[in-house]
């Protein structure tokens, strides 16, 4: 049961307030991205901006490459250090951000780092083709590829047993559509213990609160949405087909899974929607609403980040 208390506008600290006014008034201060070419838009992602800060790319990272149905696939790796150093208790396979459009594995080293020294997992984000240059399915099928080496050749590579697996918006979207093609086309049903699902696009139809949302760009806004949707999934398609969007899936068999959304996220129907599926197919998990927090509000420091981080830290060590 959701506390109803989360949605009090009331219930909103001024930190967070704070901060989802400064990126409101960044995002409106800058150029609509959807003006641009899109290779300037990622570089400028790249580099960071008053509205997306660039986090520090980390110095332990390596390159493992494996073969993808594009061709090689990159996966950056990070392992553990500190007291799990050399002896990694699981992995965990991440995916990135970016509305299928935008984003790379290098974008979110200090998530990683922090999940690899906490929790002792080898660490990988898979740098998977991007629309609208390689549409439906083709980062499905990189993610899936990443997944079935993983769950394959991969744990005796890394000397892991535990597997996860996790993302960020399109990110937690790939993740379940993931888990699905294993269960479905690999008969690796539960070759994964856990997934976290952090702000996922589960319904790419759009829900209700996504065609509500309007224009205040509060990181993404429903055109960004509507955008991304139309970039990787090509006209003729049915949007809301169980293999495009799993939000409509058969989600039975599926492992535990902690859902992490922000009240302030345009995408909060989707988490919402996706997590009393989730429930009721028998999976189990958490939810976990916090009340104001941004789309991926993570991605900035603060009282309320550091709470939903420790909340993530403590789902995937028991995981393990």
């Amino acid at each position: 049961m959701i506390d109803h208390a989360l949605f009090d506008p009331a219930t909103i600290d001024a930190e967070t307030k704070a901060l989802n006014a400064e990126i409101i008034a960044a995002h409106a201060a800058q150029a609509d991205p959807w003006t641009l070419p899109i290779a300037e838009v990622r570089a400028r992602r790249r580099e960071g901006t008053k509205a997306s800060p660039a986090m520090p790319r980390s110095a332990r990272a390596e390159i493992l490459t494996i073969d993808g149905p594009g061709g090689p696939l990159t996966l950056r790796v990070i392992r553990p250090q500190g007291r799990f150093a050399g002896k990694p208790r699981g992995a965990y396979l991440h995916i990135h951000r970016g509305g299928w459009v935008w984003g790379a594995a290098d974008e979110q080293d200090p998530w990683l780092e922090r999940i690899a020294d906490a929790c002792g997992f080898v660490c990988l984000s898979v740098e998977y083709r991007l629309a609208p240059e390689h549409p439906y399915p083709a980062a499905l099928e990189d993610c899936e590829a990443a997944a079935v080496w993983l769950a394959g050749p991969g744990r005796a590579e890394l000397g892991v047993a535990a597997l996860t697996i996790g993302g960020e918006s399109v990110g937690a979207h790939l993740a379940v559509m993931v888990l699905l093609r294993l269960r479905d086309r690999h008969d690796l049903i539960r070759a994964f213990r856990g997934a976290n699902l952090n702000a996922g696009f589960y319904d790419l139809g759009l829900t209700p609160s996504v065609r509500l949302w309007g224009e205040e760009r509060l990181v993404v806004n429903t055109t960004d949405l509507k955008r991304f949707a139309d970039d990787y999934v090509r006209d003729g398609i049915d949007r809301r087909r169980p293999d495009v969007s799993p939000l409509y899936a058969d989600l039975k068999g599926l492992p535990p899974a902690l859902f992490t959304i922000g009240t302030a996220d345009p995408l909060l129907d989707d988490t919402l929607y996706m997590a009393a599926r989730w429930a009721a197919a028998g999976n189990g998990g958490h939810t976990a609403v916090y009340p104001g927090g941004c789309h991926i509000f993570v991605r900035y420091p603060g009282a309320m980040t550091e709470r939903a981080l420790e909340l993530i830290d403590r789902f995937l060590m028991a995981l393990a």
